[in-house]
């Protein structure tokens, strides 16, 4: 975090940085920190730490590991809420309170078609949520075939991951502290639940409510970080394996581990996204992919 406050298109040593950081500084520095470089790279962090915690808890809820928080079609939902926010010349915390009420509603339309009239299942879950996330998709196509010309390059950065309209990165951060503190006690009952709901109820966890539980948290999780930063992916994916593969699948270090490596990944992501091509900047969710891709596959290899 402290380096990626001190760089960027004006870089800024790190004296200089703490000076503004204890009350020193000038006016300028102050400005440049406090006011862009610090919430930014904050939003970084809690999006990143969102991410990863719903990814490992949505691996845990479907028992396969190639689950992320966009398997099942939430951000497809904040993607239409968003895009029709800005279409209608919306801006700010309209275009994100749109995101969330988009993925809120994805959620409740995927749980509600998985349900049925009888219970859902893991495999009935996850092909739900890829059929409604192709029917987002479309829905997206659409919007945008439709849209002027002159809104299409803030559509597209959206749509890509953008933190440089995020916001007050307080609440964000407050929910990923709230969410680690609830489900870090019941870490025996999600090892014991990654096993299979059989073993999970015979060795006497509640396995419907603790259902039930992770999906709504893994849901508005992912609603929180599309809501505050757009579409970022990779990061729910890749984290949660990449630490399977170094500290095991403990769930009491995974999660907290998640919201750490989550966070710094996309700080580190953004922190290049905005010197790259300084003063020019690149959407981070480019960044997320080329690092977290072969990254991934080089973890991979040699845990095999």
């Amino acid at each position: 975090m402290g380096l990626s406050i001190s760089m960027g298109s004006a870089a800024l040593s790190f004296a200089d940085t703490w000076a503004v950081l204890t009350g020193n500084g000038t006016p300028l520095q102050q400005t440049l920190i406090l006011e862009l470089r610090l919430p930014r790279t904050l939003s970084a962090f809690a999006t990143g730490g969102l991410l990863a915690v719903a990814g490992a808890l949505m691996q845990v809820l479907l028992r396969n590991p190639l689950a992320d928080p966009y398997i099942l079609g939430l951000s497809g939902g904040a993607a239409v809420g968003a895009l029709l926010a800005m279409l209608a010349g919306l801006a700010g915390a309209l275009v994100s309170g749109s995101a969330f009420a988009g993925a809120l509603l994805a959620t409740m339309l995927v749980f509600g078609l998985a349900h049925g009239t009888g219970s859902w299942t893991p495999s009935r879950l996850l092909l739900t949520g890829v059929v409604v996330a192709a029917g987002w998709g479309a829905i997206i196509t659409l919007i945008l075939a439709m849209s002027p010309a002159r809104q299409l390059p803030g559509m597209l950065y959206w749509l890509m991951g953008d933190l440089s309209h995020a916001g007050n990165p307080a609440p964000a951060l407050a929910l990923l502290v709230l969410v680690c503190a609830l489900v870090l006690p019941l870490g025996r009952s999600l090892n014991v639940l990654a096993r299979g709901p059989l073993q999970a109820a015979a060795l006497g966890v509640t396995v419907r409510p603790l259902e039930w539980l992770i999906y709504v948290l893994a849901s508005v999780l992912t609603a929180a970080a599309v809501s505050m930063a757009g579409s970022i992916g990779f990061v729910g994916l890749v984290v949660p394996h990449m630490l399977r593969l170094v500290l095991g699948n403990d769930q009491r270090l995974i999660l907290p581990a998640c919201a750490l490596a989550g966070g710094t990944l996309l700080v580190l992501a953004d922190t290049l996204a905005r010197v790259v091509i300084a003063p020019e900047q690149l959407p981070v969710g480019v960044i997320t992919a080329l690092l977290g891709v072969p990254t991934f596959l080089y973890l991979l290899y040699r845990s095999r």
